[in-house]
């Protein structure tokens, strides 16, 4: 497996091997031992799964208490997968990391604890699997506004997002409650 350590501490880009012939491909998406040599230590208590469409953006996403480690994978579309460090006290707090996810390119996402996340759909139709290191808590749930000038997020859209009633009511990242956000531990 190929591992590349982004410019924030802690997000890595993952690329497992991928056997092909004219049959399809196989690839292994996850495996504890395996991953635990490339330093994700945690354990994953929860999948999860979604269909967006063309256009749909979802995020930013993260839980102010049981924060969650996440693996994410495209399995069908291609995605602009976004993840912002959001851990006060972090060198890099603020600043934000994307790359295309696809059922192409099989490459995965390591978001450790202390992030946003969210994704913008650019095929028809995309499947994003993620695996989390905690349960979903909805009474923790927080995000920032997807268009934070602050952030300055460079979304490839070429039209208005589709997004949830409740994405498009978060804040930006400056004027969330400081004592909500996590601290960061080096």
């Amino acid at each position: 497996m190929k591992v590349t350590h982004t410019p924030l501490p802690g997000l890595l880009v993952l690329e497992p091997k991928t056997f092909g012939d004219h049959r399809g491909y196989f690839f292994e998406g996850f495996n504890e031992k395996r991953y635990q040599e490339v330093g994700i230590n945690c354990h994953f208590l929860q999948d999860n799964m979604s269909r967006s469409h063309a256009g749909v953006l979802r995020g930013l996403h993260f839980q102010t208490t049981k924060m969650q480690d996440k693996l994410v994978t495209v399995t069908h579309g291609v995605v602009f997968d976004v993840a912002v460090d959001i851990r006060l006290g972090s060198p890099t707090f603020g600043q934000w990391f994307g790359l295309i996810l696809s059922d192409e390119n099989h490459k995965q996402l390591f978001v450790p604890k202390g992030f946003a996340h969210g994704f913008y759909v650019l095929s028809p139709v995309a499947d994003f699997h993620y695996k989390c290191s905690d349960y979903y808590a909805p009474e923790y749930e927080a995000g920032i506004i997807w268009n934070d000038p602050e952030l300055d997020i460079k979304w490839p859209l070429d039209k208005d997002p589709v997004m949830s009633s409740k994405d498009q009511v978060f804040t930006r990242l400056s004027k969330f409650n400081p004592e909500l956000l996590p601290s960061y531990q080096n």
